[in-house]
């Protein structure tokens, strides 16, 4: 069960203001980070540097392969999968 905010409560009676609650702005929920040698990270910080690391990963990986001469759009598709690999560990790690 979703805890309601402050928002919800202070404008319940009135109409005119009730869209101002889908901002829901006023909740307080905390930024998700964590500890690394006594100081707090956030998390959005780790996921940009997995991202980067496997679009780096790809890349080799690609060379490799030979896949890398077909590609048209190298740095789009490189940008696009590290951008897709840190949205996945942002789900999976810190999602709802």
């Amino acid at each position: 069960m979703r805890q309601k905010s402050f928002c919800f409560f202070f404008f319940r009676k009135r109409r005119s203001l009730l869209p101002l609650v889908a901002l829901d702005g006023c909740a307080l929920h905390g930024a998700p980070s964590f500890p690394i040698a006594g100081a707090y990270f956030p998390a959005w910080m780790l996921c940009a540097l997995l991202g980067v690391a496997v679009a780096v990963g790809l890349r080799a990986a690609f060379l490799m392969a030979g896949l890398d001469a077909l590609l048209s759009f190298r740095l789009f598709t490189y940008v696009a999968l590290g951008t897709l690999a840190a949205l996945a560990l942002w789900a999976l790690a810190f999602g709802p």
